[in-house]
């Protein structure tokens, strides 16, 4: 630690959406990742109620920046009563994640944007094969306790990792699997005993359970070896999910002000009827803001974090109209055929839209 303090003290929240939280505890989960448990008052429970394999986005300090966006998932569970928990593993140029690990003591207090994601399963009561590895077991662990405690299926762990030491809730998985001994089956492989798990290895793992609804979190490589193997199996995209994050660049901590509208564009605005929280609101979107654009100008709390279509916090679904969007490679094709979009990137095509948060 440096002379200077590094740990977070912010004074006030940067931005309109933005709160600060008190971290209750610290948790050591291995030589390299460690959890943050988050404390949150009573008046801000409602902001934070969250999904199972949601994350929330945290402002870190940063000597050459001023700071930093990054998300983590909540390795935690919205149905087993425990406080909000985010799990964050050094990686070897991960400025934010170093830092984390390094600084964060209990009683610090860091900058959060509320839960946002779509990396969530609709139907708890599904049969689930749950692919994780390395840190990507965070928000798998908050739909396997979730799927158990608020649940009826079963569900399959496939949960690859360098090696015994690198296992990431060793001993909370032991615990459930002993405790859902019907329901629960857990697959560990490591890299150092069995070498890198390729397609045809993941293929035969998961032979017996490719009827399940499949979620996986991971590096790249690992991704695509379970893509790869789901479909040799057979098992439909629309039937896997994948979670995938990138380093933010811009600030998601910023109010984002209104950009000022030409007659013309006023003129050749779409319209569109946005449901949000249940309400519907009918609004005016010129064709070169986005959607998120046109509700925070209006003071809708809309959900986003990055803009940069890279977090899919922005996640809706087209109900009627069109849209193209500047970036959508998070999303699968199976997602755009089935009518998501991503409102921070989306741009309208046709005079009239329905959109659904």
């Amino acid at each position: 630690m440096t002379t200077a303090d590094p740990r977070p003290d912010p004074a006030a929240p940067h931005s309109s959406r933005s709160v600060l939280l008190r971290v209750s505890e610290v948790i050591t989960e291995t030589a390299d990742a460690c959890s943050l448990v988050f404390e949150v008052p009573a008046d801000l429970r409602e902001r934070f109620e969250y999904q199972p394999g949601q994350f929330l986005t945290l402002r870190i300090p940063s000597e050459l920046t001023g700071s930093v966006a990054r998300c983590y998932s909540l390795a935690s569970s919205p149905h087993t009563n425990d406080a909000p928990k985010v799990t964050v593993k050094r990686t070897p140029e991960g400025y934010a994640s170093n830092w984390v690990c390094d600084n964060v003591r209990a009683g610090d207090t860091i900058e959060v944007l509320p839960p946002s994601g779509v990396f969530t399963p609709k139907d708890l009561d599904e049969d689930l094969l749950l692919f994780g590895a390395g840190s990507g077991i965070t928000p798998i662990m908050s739909i396997l306790k979730s799927a158990l405690a608020g649940g009826s299926g079963r569900i399959t762990l496939i949960y690859a990792n360098r090696d015994g030491d690198s296992v990431i809730f060793a001993e909370e998985l032991r615990e459930l699997a002993d405790k859902h001994p019907q329901r629960l089956v857990i697959v560990h492989w490591l890299e150092t005993l069995q070498g890198l798990p390729n397609v045809e290895k993941l293929a035969a793992l998961a032979r017996p359970f490719a009827e399940h609804r499949a979620f996986m979190c991971g590096p790249k490589p690992f991704m695509d070896g379970v893509h790869d193997a789901l479909a040799q199996l057979g098992v439909p995209r629309n039937r896997t999910h994948a979670e995938v994050f990138n380093s933010l660049a811009g600030d998601p901590f910023a109010d984002v002000e209104p950009e000022e509208i030409s007659e013309a564009e006023a003129a050749d605005a779409a319209t569109v009827d946005v449901e949000l929280d249940g309400e519907v609101h009918n609004l005016q979107w010129p064709r070169s803001q986005t959607l998120v654009d046109i509700m925070l100008s209006k003071g809708l709390d809309v959900p986003y974090s990055c803009q940069e279509g890279e977090c899919g916090s922005c996640a809706c679904t087209v109900l009627e109209g069109k849209v193209e969007m500047d970036n959508s490679e998070i999303l699968d094709p199976e997602d755009i055929e089935a009518g998501y979009i991503l409102g921070c990137q989306a741009h309208p095509v046709t005079d009239h839209l329905k959109i659904q948060f």
